[in-house]
């Protein structure tokens, strides 16, 4: 199983670069994690748009689905080049209806995931953790039977994470916040705060992700370093994890 960060910022993108989008891969079949403003222009970067064999959202702020639209558009024009006519299934929760029935169109397909239950996808194993946030959240863990993979989307602080994320490979985790701050009202989670789950879960790797407009990025790995002795590293454009 392979990771590519594509974007990482919280709440809208840094200059020329992108919101929260994440590529995760396997025996050739790609699944894309949320798709944040600006994600699809450095998407092409790496791979053509219609190699996308299915999206997973975790929540429905635009900083992880505003790109949804044109994705569909995409896929559109596309089809209009090629005369090949792609649907393109993109899961989401059913908590806010009016979002999730915008995942429709003539060329994208909503599908609902049940949170209790573990959804499949080609060759993932998808179980949910409802966040803490402010809007209907679900992080996400992704096993292809021999690496797992943790993805906290948008959360402030909660114990069940420790539990959720043991004995990950690795934890990408939102760090929106300095260890000094409190992320809680905001829905975000402190380095401080991830590198104590990642300890405590006995995570191998920590991914910051969701990262602030603000202050020196190196402050929140030597933030996250106080609490957790494995390998910390900030999330980056083009930055992978792993193999297919």
């Amino acid at each position: 199983m392979k990771l590519t960060v594509i974007g990482y910022w919280g709440g809208y993108p840094a200059k020329d670069e992108a919101s929260s989008m994440y590529i995760v891969e396997k025996d050739d079949f790609m699944l894309v994690l949320d798709v944040g403003s600006g994600g699809l222009a450095k998407f092409q970067k790496y791979n053509n748009v219609t190699d996308i064999d299915a999206v997973l959202l975790s929540h429905y702020h635009a900083d992880h689905i505003a790109d949804v639209g044109v994705l569909q558009h995409a896929y559109l024009v596309q089809s209009y080049l090629t005369g090949v006519k792609k649907t393109l299934p993109i899961y989401g929760h059913k908590e806010d209806e009016e979002q999730f029935d915008q995942l429709n169109h003539d060329y994208t397909e909503a599908r609902q995931y049940e949170p209790n239950h573990t959804l499949k996808i080609g060759p993932f194993f998808i179980r949910f953790l409802k966040t803490n946030h402010s809007v209907p959240c679900y992080g996400m863990r992704i096993t292809d039977g021999a690496s797992t993979i943790v993805y906290t989307a948008d959360s402030a602080y909660q114990e069940e994470w420790i539990k959720f994320s043991q004995h990950a490979d690795f934890l990408l985790a939102d760090c929106n916040f300095y260890a000094n701050q409190d992320g809680t009202k905001a829905g975000h989670m402190t380095s401080k705060e991830v590198g104590i789950i990642a300890e405590q879960a006995a995570v191998k790797e920590l991914i910051l992700t969701h990262l602030p407009h603000y202050g020196d990025h190196k402050q929140l790995v030597e933030e996250a370093r106080k609490e957790f002795t494995g390998k910390v590293t900030l999330a980056s454009e083009g930055l992978t994890w792993g193999e297919q």
